[in-house]
């Protein structure tokens, strides 16, 4: 839609109150909302004020006025608001230079678009991010100075089989959620509802279903799409997920490891170059696919030490990057090996559906960040034309201790993956996709508010190991 579509389509559901939305650094949705008499064609171009010096990791409190410029192909009706409301997405603007900031992850993701289309290799890029999240029916948590604990709980939970009162069993044991039928699976009907709001919100869904482990993780996957638009999708995705789990009496988390002894939540991300129409990465190489798609591979690979920094953002992320367990750590490539960190899907002969699987992200990433990472480190690839070496078609979580060794490995920490990112950011530089102030800003955030702040804090299985020490 155009700005003057919008304000019809608006009249003509008889919205009450505009919600601008905006992502902060780390990836979360912040808005605020007007009434739709505020809105008009000039909105568009003007934009709307708002404080920055809030938002985590922006603007100091003394350079703080900032703008919400929304962009109108992102307008639909929230589907959760008693009132008519008319949701938009908007880009933020200094009010004084009129340039977008830096800092936002959109305009990242903006510019990385126009990147890809400056080295003339390609005009589009596509994206299909498989989200994995658990739906819990209670989540409580608490940290202080002198205690510290997490209980969550579903009824679908294995550790609930014994439990007193109405029990009506078939509950999933640990790893084989994938994928039963109800009763076993008893949120069919949420999942499909998320799908239909969804849908609604004009993402095209492809599938839906109960993942591997027990206590309600699900999959929801969208339609691949372009690299902004779906990261807006993405947004749109957690935003609907969680809200039609609250109306249910339920918690949706995206958090990768929220529970011990089974897997984890992760977020495998398909992606393509196409150009005048036409896949890049369809032709006669290894599994179908084109020199230049293994120079992406190549890319992706080299870099994927200080991609994690963005693509697997949180400690809890290295709980489910695990060495030895069934988690993408390996940096190896592979045609419908699953145990690879990139895989080459065969689902179809069709050259539009060549694409590379990309395993090792996880749904705690920022999506605009994650996804212009990934496509830096791509083209990089390309333009230096950085070989992937040979694949591999062994199932890698059985190879033996001598040969995995050879295999490069993901980060097994947070600040393992940020200092990979310290010293490996030249590729996200260029173009002016990614800056020094941003990297330098992200790194300083999660060093400081994350990976410090959790070394300092005694673990409660410590008290276990170490207490009568």
């Amino acid at each position: 839609m155009n700005p003057r579509e919008v304000l019809e389509f608006a009249k003509k559901n008889k919205v009450q109150i505009v919600d601008l939305k905006f992502v902060d650094l780390l990836g979360t949705w912040q808005h605020f909302s007007i009434p739709v008499e505020e809105l008009n064609e000039g909105t568009f171009k003007d934009g709307s004020g708002m404080d920055g010096s809030s938002i985590r990791g922006w603007k100091a409190i003394n350079n703080s006025d900032m703008l919400v410029v929304p962009d109108p192909v992102t307008a639909c009706l929230d589907p959760f608001t008693a009132v008519p409301t008319l949701s938009l997405v908007g880009n933020v603007v200094d009010p004084i230079t009129r340039e977008n900031y830096d800092r936002d992850p959109r305009h990242v993701a903006q510019k990385a678009e126009q990147y890809l289309k400056s080295t003339k290799i390609g005009d589009v890029s596509y994206w299909g991010p498989e989200a994995e999240f658990f739906i819990f029916d209670q989540a409580r948590y608490d940290q202080n100075s002198h205690s510290g604990y997490y209980f969550i709980d579903s009824d679908e939970g294995i550790w609930n089989a014994g439990k007193e009162g109405a029990n009506l069993g078939s509950k999933i044991r640990h790893k084989e959620g994938y994928f039963p039928v109800a009763p076993t699976d008893t949120q069919q009907d949420i999942r499909s509802e998320m799908i239909l709001e969804m849908q609604k919100a004009g993402i095209p869904i492809e599938k839906h279903h109960h993942e591997v482990a027990t206590a309600g993780q699900a999959e929801i996957d969208l339609r691949f799409d372009s690299l902004v638009t779906m990261a807006d999708k993405m947004m749109m995705y957690k935003y609907v997920v969680k809200n039609v789990a609250r109306r249910h009496g339920k918690t949706v988390t995206f958090m990768p490891k929220p529970i011990f002894g089974d897997n984890g939540s992760g977020m495998h991300t398909h992606q393509s170059i196409w150009k005048d129409g036409k896949p890049l990465f369809a032709g006669k190489e290894y599994a179908g696919i084109s020199q230049l798609c293994l120079y992406y591979i190549g890319g992706i690979l080299k870099h994927a030490p200080a991609l994690a920094g963005f693509t697997n953002p949180t400690t809890n992320s290295y709980k489910r990057l695990t060495p030895g367990f069934e988690a993408p750590v390996l940096l190896a490539y592979s045609s419908r090996n699953r145990s690879a960190g990139i895989r080459i899907p065969m689902y179809s002969p069709s050259p539009k559906a060549k694409r590379i699987e990309v395993r090792f992200p996880d749904p705690a990433c920022n999506p605009y960040l994650a996804f212009s990472a990934m496509l830096m480190a791509g083209l990089d690839g390309i333009e230096n034309k950085i070989d992937p070496g040979e694949p591999m078609e062994k199932d890698l979580y059985d190879l033996e201790p001598r040969e995995a060794a050879k295999v490069p490995t993901m980060p097994g920490s947070l600040d393992d993956a940020i200092r990979n990112l310290e010293k490996d950011h030249q590729f996200l530089l260029k173009g002016g996709v990614f800056t020094e102030d941003v990297i330098e800003t992200w790194i300083a955030y999660k060093r400081g508010k994350e990976v410090d702040q959790l070394r300092l804090r005694p673990h409660p299985f410590e008290f276990f190991l170490y207490y009568d020490v």
